[in-house]
Order: structure tokens, then C-alpha cells, then sequence
């Protein structure tokens, strides 16, 4: 028996096939090779066609049959991760309306500030957790107000993995982790939120069937199966967005565990047993994987958008024909603090961590005859590593301590100079570990179909590959005095 996961991120679509008994990767296959594009009409937009997602997730998961090594057919159960926050609207028919307005846009800043002036007064943090933001309500608002024709039209909305069970089975469909996203879940009530959707004048009907986050969202779609050799028996029994499913997949479940991403954006993401929230709405608060009405477990997730997309976006602007590992070992004959460039990575939308202000992104003290590429590309790391720093202390300013931060052995934390920076400026160690999102999709994917007996034992076979204890302290924190100084100038 076989799982399959989907992770769909922000540059690509990325699946892997286990074995149920095992836990055992058989294959993983990703598609598109180069980074998918993020369409920007306008400042503080971005945009990602979700009919695009679809036939990458297609070509993605016909790569992987393609190297022979398993039956599709085999494949029992599927879990899917997705870039959190997005929305997507769909007609009657199932037809897309509009682009995908994606995590990183910042077009709905405002209106979801206004609702929050309006709303606070009634204990709107204390029940939702979070102000509503520019996250998926306040983006349908949004749409509503400035598209009017086009959210006539539209039947259901959904966040980019219920989109994506849709594609496979047909059926329309959320739960509260993902609900939760969108600052649509009351937690006092347990329940979808009426203050919300009635302060946005949004129609309960538009909101997708809500189920438990492990259950049957439905099997594939006959035409579907055909087309990809799949059973018409596969069930679709696990949706999460990418950072609760990551921490699932590090074994982050109990209360005070934390987990770190640094993929296009950068994520601390620590597990609370009540219900919390940041008094600033600086960090956010959903529901995690194992939350349910007689335990509250609680994600509490700091991001920061510019991170990954930093280190990619000076790559391509100074670094023609040399790969990231390449760049790493240049970055590392470079002295730490980077013979005092300073970079604030903070290019890619408003910063929620930053009050939801935009702050854009700022190289500094360059020096034209000392400073060459390698000094920036450092530099870059080095900045990203202090914004996570920023971040952590927020975090500790809401009670959560963390003595060990795991981390998977990927995207940026593949780098030397990253994994040294973010261990020396956080003064915690980092335990890396071989896992990917759509490895802890397709194990949750188990733990929906009741293949495992509980969510410990879908991951006891999480491997670590190192540590990386804190060094060099006195130095890191005196280059973040500098950093947050530069910082602080600009807020």
C-alpha cells in the first residue's frame, strides 16, 4: 500500500510516493525544474494562475510514475500542502474566475486593518486570534468590493490545497487548520466565524463543507484516475497548509516545540496547548494539525515573506551561471558580519511581523573597492538569519521558549553560512532533519486513512542529520544590534 503527497509550494509542485509500512521514500518528483512565476500587476500584488498548479501537480505526479519503481494503482491514500493563505473562487461549474491572489500580496492591508479597528473592541482577537489582515477573508472582501461582476459569479472560494482535492475528486471542501488561515474560525465558538463574514458581507454558502483536518475528502475522480493511473478507491484524506504540515513532518505536535522553514518565505512555527495570540497581531495563531474541541493545540506561526525569494533574487542578479552550493562556498570564505554590509530582506510585501508595513528591502554600507559578490551573497544570509532573530524575540514576548528549533535539511538551511548564522544570532540549536513537505504530506496522508495508529508513529522514522549548536554568540549579537538599529530607522 502506498501514499502519495502533494506539496505545492510557491516556485514549484513537489510529490513523493511511500510505502505505508515503511515510511520509506520510493520516489519524488518535482515539476516545473525552474522557479514558477509570481505575477505582479501591480505594487504589493501577486498572483499565481491556479489552473497552472493543477497541470504542474499532473505532470509533477506523471514524472514520478514515469520512473517505474511502484504501481500507481498501489497508491491508497493522498495528502496535499499547500502556500497558506491563498484564495481561489470558482464558479458553479468548478471553473477558476480569476488568478489565485497568493500569499505575499499586500492589496487587502487596508481593509482588513479597518475590520480589525472595527471589530477589536468586541474581543476579536480573543476568539479569532489574529486580526484579520490581508489573509484569504479579507482578499475575497477584496475581490468583492472591486471586482463586483466577477463575485457574482462566484460559488464556492477555497485556499490552494481545497482547490487542489477539488481537482482530484471533484468535491469542494475545508477544515479548521485551513479555515483558520483565513481568520474564518471562531475558536471560542469552535465554529465558523459569523462576526467575519457578516462585518465582510460574505454569504456562508461561498464558505467550502468543513470536515476534521485527518478524514475522507473523497476519492479521485474517475477521468481523473485514468488520466493519472490512479484507483478510483484512492481516498484524498489530509489538507494542511505548508507550515503546520512541515511541523507535522519534524515531529512538532506537543506543546513547545517549534520549527523553522527558509523556503521562499522564512517560518518559526511553535505548537501552544491553549489559546494564544500576540496583543499586536504580530505573529498569527491557528489551528494545527492536531487541534480538535477537547484539545486545543495551537500553531503559532511568525513569517517573514523575504527570505528564500531574497537569496533568489540577488542570485539571478549576481550570479549568472553558478548554482546555490556554489554560492554558499563563496558566501563562506567571507568573514561573519560580512565586512559591514547590512541587508534587510524585506522586498516581498508587507511584513505582518512589522505591523504590516512595508518596509522593502535595503542593501547598506557597500564599499566598491573592499566588497565584491561574495561579501553580498553573505551578507543576504546573514540579513535573513537576523530578520529570524526579530521574529523569535516577538515569539519569546508571547511566552514561548524554545531550547531546540528543528528544521529540515533544505532550501536555505542547505547552506553552511545559514545554518551558522541562524544558530549564533537565536543562541538555539538546530537540529536538522531529512524530510520535505510532501514526505509529511503523504504520512498524514496515512494518518487520515487510518493506516497509523497515531500521528507519533507515522513519523518514527524521522531522521536527523546534525545539529548545529550556537558559536560565535558575543559577535552575532552585536551585528544584530547593528541590523535592528538599520531596522528600526526605517518603521
Amino acid at each position: 500500500m502506498l501514499l502519495l503527497g502533494i506539496d505545492l509550494g510557491t516556485s514549484f509542485i513537489k510529490v513523493s510516493v511511500l510505502d505505508a509500512q515503511t515510511g520509506k521514500r520510493i520516489v519524488s518528483a518535482q515539476y516545473p525544474e525552474t522557479e514558477s512565476e509570481i505575477i505582479s500587476q501591480q505594487k504589493g500584488w501577486a498572483e499565481q494562475d491556479p489552473e497552472l498548479w493543477w497541470q504542474n501537480t499532473k505532470k509533477a505526479i506523471l514524472k514520478a510514475n514515469a520512473s517505474g519503481q511502484y504501481d500507481p494503482k498501489d497508491i491508497a491514500a493522498i495528502g496535499i500542502a499547500y502556500q497558506m493563505h491563498g484564495l481561489v473562487v470558482v464558479d458553479k461549474g468548478q471553473k477558476v474566475l480569476r488568478n489565485s491572489i497568493i500569499w505575499c500580496d499586500s492589496r487587502a492591508v487596508e481593509i482588513g486593518n479597518e475590520a480589525f479597528q472595527s471589530l477589536e473592541p468586541k474581543g476579536f482577537l480573543r476568539s479569532h486570534l489574529n486580526s484579520p489582515g490581508n489573509f484569504t477573508a479579507s482578499k475575497l472582501s477584496w475581490v468583492k468590493n472591486n471586482e463586483p461582476e466577477l463575485y457574482e459569479r462566484v460559488h464556492k472560494f477555497m485556499l490552494p490545497g481545497d482547490f487542489l482535492c477539488m481537482c482530484l475528486t471533484k468535491q469542494i471542501n475545508s477544515n479548521p487548520s485551513s479555515i483558520s488561515e483565513g481568520i474564518l474560525w471562531d475558536f471560542e465558538k469552535d465554529a465558523l466565524s459569523d462576526t467575519l463574514l457578516d462585518y465582510y458581507g460574505i454569504d456562508r454558502s461561498l464558505v467550502p463543507e468543513v470536515q476534521a483536518i485527518f478524514s475522507n475528502y473523497g476519492s479521485i475522480d474517475k477521468g481523473v484516475a485514468a488520466e493519472l493511473g490512479l484507483s478510483e478507491k484512492a481516498i484524498v484524506s489530509y489538507k494542511a497548509g505548508d507550515q503546520p504540515n512541515n511541523a507535522l513532518s519534524l515531529g512538532v505536535i506537543d506543546a513547545g516545540e517549534v520549527a523553522a522553514t527558509a523556503g521562499t518565505s522564512g517560518v518559526i512555527y511553535a505548537v501552544a496547548d491553549h489559546l494564544i495570540f500576540d496583543k499586536q497581531s504580530r505573529v498569527n495563531s491557528f489551528a494545527h494539525v492536531n487541534h480538535s474541541k477537547d484539545q486545543s493545540n495551537i500553531g503559532v506561526l511568525l513569517c517573514i515573506n523575504g527570505t528564500g525569494i531574497q537569496n533568489s533574487w540577488i542570485k539571478k542578479l549576481t550570479a549568472q551561471g553558478l548554482d546555490y552550493d556554489q554560492i554558499n562556498q563563496k558566501a563562506a570564505e567571507v568573514a561573519i558580519g560580512s565586512e559591514g554590509i547590512v541587508v534587510l530582506p524585506f522586498g516581498n510585501g508587507a511584513e505582518r511581523m512589522l505591523n504590516n508595513k512595508t518596509v522593502n528591502g535595503h542593501i547598506e554600507n557597500l564599499d566598491f573597492v573592499r566588497h565584491d559578490a561574495s561579501h553580498i551573497w553573505r551578507a543576504v544570509q546573514e540579513g535573513i538569519a537576523h530578520s529570524f532573530r526579530y521574529g523569535l524575540d516577538i515569539i519569546k514576548e508571547n511566552e514561548i521558549h524554545p531550547t531546540v528549533i528543528k528544521a529540515g535539511y533544505a532550501n536555505m538551511f542547505l547552506s553552511p553560512v545559514f545554518q551558522q548564522s541562524f544558530a549564533g544570532v537565536t543562541n538555539v540549536p538546530v537540529e536538522l532533519y531529512e524530510n520535505d513537505g510532501s514526505v509529511g504530506a503523504a504520512l498524514g496522508a496515512g494518518i487520515g486513512a487510518q493506516l497509523y495508529k497515531d500521528k507519533k508513529e507515522a513519523f518514527s522514522g524521522l531522521k536527523k542529520i546534525k545539529t548545529i549548536e550556537p558559536q560565535h554568540k558575543d559577535i552575532y549579537n552585536d551585528l544584530y544590534s547593528n541590523w535592528k538599529e538599520s531596522l528600526l530607522q526605517k518603521l
